[in-house]
C-alpha cells in the first residue's frame, strides 16, 4: 500500500516543476502547485489516477502584506487507501481568481463559496458562486486580516447590523490582567467580575 509521500512523489513525477517536492510535518504531507491556473488539472489527476476521491476541505489563508496574498489549501483523502494529501496554491490579490474544482469533486461547491464569501477569492467556472454565510450585497470579506475585529458599518439597515460592534467588555472579549487566565476568560465571567 502506498504512503502519502509516495503519492506526492507520483504527483511530482507527472507534473514536474509545477509541483514542489513534498514536505512532511507531523505525519502530514503537503505539496505546492506553482501555477494556480492548473489546480483543476492537478486535482483531476489526484482523483482519477491516485485515488483521492474525497475533498475533505478547501480553505484559504490571507498572507496580508505579502504577494501573492492568498494561499488556497485543498485537503484530500482516499477512501480506499486511507491516505491524506494536502495541495496548496497561491493566488495574487491582483487576480484573486483560480479555476473551480467542482468539476472534480461536487463537494467543492460550498467550500469554494465559503472561501469567496469570507476571503474574496473567486473560482472561475463555479456553477453558483455567491455568498453562503454573509447576506447578499454585503460589501466586505470578514476573514481578511485587514478586516477589523469590530466589523465595519454597512449601508443595509433593514438586513443586518449597520454599525461596528463595540468590543469593550463584551461577552467574547478576554480581559487584560487578572489573577490568572480563568479570571480573564469571558465564558466563566460573572456580572460582578
Amino acid at each position: 500500500m502506498a504512503t502519502p509521500i509516495e503519492f506526492a512523489r507520483k504527483l511530482k513525477e507527472k507534473f514536474g516543476e509545477l509541483v514542489s517536492a513534498p514536505t512532511e510535518f507531523r505525519g502530514e504531507v503537503s505539496v505546492k502547485i506553482a501555477d494556480a491556473e492548473r489546480i483543476s488539472e492537478v486535482c483531476a489527476f489526484t482523483k482519477k489516477e491516485l485515488g483521492f476521491d474525497y475533498l475533505v476541505d478547501l480553505s484559504s489563508v490571507d498572507n496580508y502584506g505579502d504577494d501573492p496574498r492568498w494561499t488556497v489549501v485543498y485537503e484530500l483523502a482516499g477512501m480506499a487507501h486511507g491516505c491524506h494529501l494536502r495541495l496548496k496554491t497561491d493566488v495574487s490579490e491582483e487576480k484573486s481568481e483560480l479555476p473551480t474544482v467542482t468539476t472534480v469533486w461536487k463537494t467543492a461547491d460550498w467550500h469554494e463559496r465559503e472561501a469567496y464569501d469570507m476571503m474574496g477569492v473567486r473560482f472561475r467556472g463555479h456553477p453558483d458562486l455567491r455568498r453562503i454565510l454573509m447576506w447578499d450585497g454585503y460589501p466586505y470579506f470578514p476573514l481578511r486580516k485587514d478586516f477589523p475585529l469590530a466589523g465595519k458599518s454597512s449601508e443595509l439597515p433593514d438586513i443586518a447590523f449597520t454599525k461596528a460592534a463595540p468590543l469593550e467588555g463584551g461577552p467574547f472579549v478576554t480581559l487584560p490582567g487578572g489573577k490568572d487566565s480563568m479570571a480573564r476568560e469571558p465564558r466563566v465571567r460573572t456580572p460582578e467580575n
